[in-house]
């Protein structure tokens, strides 16, 4: 494959998470809080919400790559897991780094975290693919469709722990954020 036609791919990844990613945070509201938008949309302020800006841009890309020129990259499922993975573990890292630092979040720093570790994903599934790295492409789909499958639940049954409480109204999810009004 083409290391420029990859490139340019991941690249064009980049740009679309950028924007999907953004749009995304405010889908919900202006869906008048549909819960099916709730499922790939930020419901709430909190850090497990904000994952999803970045995991479904990149999973949306990841699928629409394959086809365009993944089938011809026997590593490209795999590889684009690993960015996507590895993206939203450094932004949740680097969040309660910062944030326990100077007891406080800044919207600024959250919003530049947040196309650095797109970034960084993208490159690091640019990386992979082009060094063909070796890697089970069934594994990485299992692993989506779990990642998948729990931003649905928790989205409607949140454990009340920290990751998924909301810091502006202490509330956990879409049905406790419902029950609370």
């Amino acid at each position: 494959m083409n290391k420029k036609k990859i490139r340019n791919y991941q690249i064009f990844s980049v740009v679309f998470t950028f924007i999907l990613g953004t749009l995304l945070h405010f889908t919900y509201e202006w869906s008048g809080e549909n819960n099916i938008v709730a499922i790939f949309s930020s419901i709430n302020e909190s850090t497990w919400e904000h994952l999803k800006l970045l995991f479904f841009p990149m999973a949306l890309t990841t699928i629409i790559g394959y086809f365009y020129i993944g089938k011809d990259i026997p590593n490209f499922l795999c590889s684009k897991t690993v960015g996507i993975i590895v993206s939203m573990i450094l932004m949740v890292i680097f969040f309660y780094t910062y944030t326990g630092i100077l007891g406080k979040n800044i919207p600024f720093i959250d919003i530049a975290s947040f196309f650095i570790f797109t970034i960084i994903g993208e490159f690091l599934s640019y990386i992979l693919i082009i060094n063909k790295f070796k890697c089970n492409n069934t594994i990485a789909i299992i692993i989506l469709l779990l990642i998948l499958i729990c931003f649905i639940i928790f989205t409607y049954f949140t454990p009340n722990i920290g990751i998924f409480k909301d810091p502006i109204t202490h509330t956990y999810g879409i049905a406790k954020k419902q029950l609370t009004r």
